[in-house]
């Protein structure tokens, strides 16, 4: 029988966090726990805090529960091929089994961002939707993710997609928002840009925006001039810890 509850680990460039997720309603079981990234991101330091984290985790968990990691990567049969915001010595790195090794389980190991997709779909904004959802996190740079009728399409990388030229997530992230000192109105122009392409090109039955922007959604999104429905994340700090979760009970 599925486990009714499950773990999840939201691993960051600044914290790493996680709690106990009842997998039925979405909620934490458990206070969300955190501790700092290490500086510098490395792997032996990040593994070690992990363990650290997951220690206080399971001790209010009680049994062993099915464990979900997401981590800002590409990740492909296990392996880091990308790094964000951590250290590039990741890259390449059989990762899943780096962290399985250092916690002692078997894991379910994910980008970031395709878990917070899925905890949209499952739990959230996106949940009930048929046909593609995207899901688009605005921050440090734009995470993104893919689910069909509620199945995910792992390491859509569309913040990397060229939009006039250059990469849309130096234009278009809520970082380029901060570092260029943009009003709501001048950050939604390019923001249109981004999304009018994504629209262009997959044609979504949904768009939904995360990352902790969101929160000040009605500042920009009904700028926004689409076709497509458009509408804030609702699990924006959360979103990672539940769907790993769901993932690792999967």
């Amino acid at each position: 029988m599925a486990s009714e509850h499950a773990i999840g680990i939201d691993i960051g460039g600044t914290g790493i966090k996680g709690a106990v997720v009842d997998l039925g309603t979405g909620e934490l079981l458990t206070e969300r726990r955190k501790v700092a990234t290490p500086e510098g991101g490395r792997p032996a330091d990040i593994l070690e805090a992990a363990d650290e984290l997951l220690a206080v985790i399971a001790s209010d968990a009680g049994p062993a529960l099915p464990l979900g990691v997401c981590f800002p990567s590409v990740v492909k049969h296990g392996y880091t091929l990308s790094a964000a915001n951590i250290s590039e010595e990741w890259i390449g790195l059989p990762a899943e089994e780096l962290f399985e090794k250092e916690l002692g389980r078997e894991i379910h190991f994910i980008n970031d961002a395709d878990a917070a997709g899925y905890a949209e779909s499952r739990y959230g904004a996106a949940a009930g939707v048929d046909g593609l959802v995207i899901l688009a996190t605005l921050g440090t740079g734009i995470g993104t993710a893919f689910i069909y009728d509620g199945v995910l399409v792992p390491n859509t990388e569309l913040g990397h997609m060229e939009v006039d030229g250059v990469h849309a997530e130096k234009r278009a992230a809520y970082s380029a928002m901060e570092r260029e000192s943009l009003s709501w109105k001048e950050w939604a122009a390019r923001l249109q840009r981004f999304f009018e392409t994504v629209e262009f090109l997959f044609t979504p039955d949904l768009l939904v925006v995360g990352g902790g922007v969101s929160k000040h959604h009605e500042q920009f999104l009904p700028l926004l001039k689409l076709t497509t429905p458009i509408v804030p994340a609702v699990h924006r700090n959360n979103a990672g810890i539940l769907g790993a979760a769901a993932l690792a009970a999967r």
